[in-house]
């Protein structure tokens, strides 16, 4: 049987398919079946903070002690306000066939298919992980888990945890009938979601054979938020909530209800993951109600933009004079945006850290343009879309070390300089727009800073309308807090004349002004 994930985005693959044998054929342990509870009056997760150190590093699959280390190191020191990491919670431990059909041994995948909540994962144990936020809350950084709520494994029989289970039967967690394969509420035949369309199905049948939680029941609400809550108490500040399509807008309000306040005196942030393609109901603009969205429809207009396709020239980033909601995207204070993330870097829709200048550009551009709350990612290098970051022969992950296995687009110094940027500016709204109707832009945050950005692969200069005071400023890219690059020379007419990089970026703040 197959048992990746895939997305219903018209029918990409998240996960690739991948031939596992050994799945039980036979489960165990028979819970009794519960009614379905009704939710609650929705109780709203708040939106996108306004202003402030609100950039979160996505430091996906990094162990616990390389995120801590991470946190006082860079993250905090280089005004990043968050980071999230992944999923937590103990998940399927794959063994090799050795009959040359499985060639992965620890593919990424697998800390998404959850057994139990335990906090035993290939990122580390559970006094490595609340270190690890301690530790990061110290360095001003606040930490948001990817959490994995819809499901549990489809797949195989120990997990890293050494906890034996069979499928249905998570050891005394879950048993058949927490699951919708037993409710009869899956309407399909396969048991499986066959029509992505169908809101029955979409919310009730399995995801490629991971087994579908009856998240409309008191007893599997109550075990979800139980998990959650720990790690509110441990200090974590919100969530990314994975294949939050699949719970439904009333399940995930009736988890949030159960929610804990985090320390920070918030209530959690609750990031959705809703892959567009789906009418009404399905569709991310429906989802907003319960929660953020992540803006995986957005990376897409930005590969759009800044890369053109099958011919790998420069896109037109003109286009983005109407980027966020002008263009179709979901409200800004109700998004998670970002240029990629794991999903969208290996199943096409993204730019990734192989676009090298280009994803750097694209990344500076949402770092500047104020739609949505901006999150960077960094990760592994990968050859193949199912690749085990770098590990142990035994599946841990091992210490990140950027540039030798690791991509990290966060320490990145154009990156690290629009960061800055972005935190000068704060939520001054965007002004002062001029193109050339191809690939150099230019644009003012109010009176608080200007930026343009060049998609050539040769340097441009413009003469643009800045809409800051006479004075000479400081390039944040190539000078930093040293002022020891480009300056920027503004006429009494909030007028500029200035050269653009190839594949660059000039950044200036009011304040840095000489």
């Amino acid at each position: 049987m197959t048992h990746p994930r895939t997305s219903p985005l018209r029918g990409r693959r998240r996960f690739a398919a991948l031939t596992v044998s050994g799945l039980l054929a036979a489960c165990v342990g028979v819970s009794t079946p519960v009614a379905a509870e009704a939710a609650p009056a929705v109780r709203a997760a708040p939106s996108n903070p306004v202003g402030g150190r609100d950039v979160i590093a996505n430091l996906w699959e990094w162990n616990w002690p390389s995120v801590a280390r991470e946190c006082t190191t860079q993250l905090g020191p280089k005004g990043y306000g968050g980071v999230q990491v992944a999923p937590p919670q103990d998940s399927v431990k794959r063994q090799r066939l050795g009959d040359g059909s499985d060639t992965i041994l620890h593919p990424w995948w697998e800390v998404y298919q959850a057994v139990d909540y335990a906090l035993t994962s290939r990122m580390g144990n559970e006094a490595q992980f609340r270190s690890m936020v301690s530790t990061c809350r110290r360095a001003g950084v606040k930490v948001y888990v990817d959490a994995v709520v819809n499901h549990m494994t489809g797949q195989g029989d120990t997990s890293y945890g050494g906890v034996k289970y069979a499928r249905y039967d998570y050891a005394g967690l879950y048993g058949q009938g927490n699951f919708h394969k037993y409710s009869g509420d899956c309407p399909s035949a396969s048991g499986g979601i066959e029509d992505f369309n169908n809101l029955q199905q979409v919310f009730n049948c399995e995801l490629v054979g991971l087994a579908d939680l009856r998240t409309d029941t008191s007893v599997v609400r109550s075990r979800v938020a139980a998990y959650l809550n720990k790690l509110l108490g441990y200090g974590v500040s919100g969530f990314r909530v994975d294949a939050a399509k699949h719970v439904g807008q009333a399940d995930l309000d009736a988890i949030y209800a159960r929610l804990h306040d985090t320390k920070d005196g918030t209530r959690p942030y609750w990031a959705l993951e809703v892959f567009g393609g789906g009418p009404g109901r399905l569709a991310p603009d429906a989802f907003v109600r319960s929660g953020v969205v992540l803006g995986l429809d957005g990376v897409k207009q930005l590969k759009s933009a800044f890369k053109s396709y099958p011919t790998d020239a420069a896109g037109s980033i003109a286009t983005l004079r109407d980027f966020g909601e002008d263009s179709g995207l979901t409200p800004s204070r109700r998004t998670l945006s970002f240029v990629q993330n794991h999903d969208t870097e290996r199943n096409g829709d993204a730019l990734s850290y192989k676009d090298g200048a280009t994803n750097r550009l694209a990344t500076q551009y949402l770092l500047a343009a104020g739609y949505g709350r901006p999150q960077v990612y960094s990760a592994f290098s990968f050859t193949t879309a199912d690749d085990s970051p770098p590990a142990t022969p035994d599946g841990m992950i091992t210490d990140a070390a950027c540039g030798s296995g690791w991509t990290c687009a966060h320490r990145d110094r154009g990156v690290t300089a629009l960061v800055r940027w972005h935190n000068g500016v704060g939520a001054a709204p965007q002004a002062h727009w001029w193109d050339d109707g191809a690939n150099v832009i230019a644009f003012s945050r109010g009176d608080r800073g200007w930026v343009a950005m060049n998609n050539n692969t040769v340097a441009r200069t413009v003469r643009v309308q800045t809409g800051l005071a006479r004075g000479r400023y400081c390039d944040v890219v190539t000078g930093g807090r040293s002022c020891s690059g480009t300056v920027v020379a503004v006429n009494g007419s909030g007028v500029a004349r200035v050269t653009v990089p190839a594949k660059g970026t000039v950044a200036v703040l009011a304040a840095s002004r000489r």
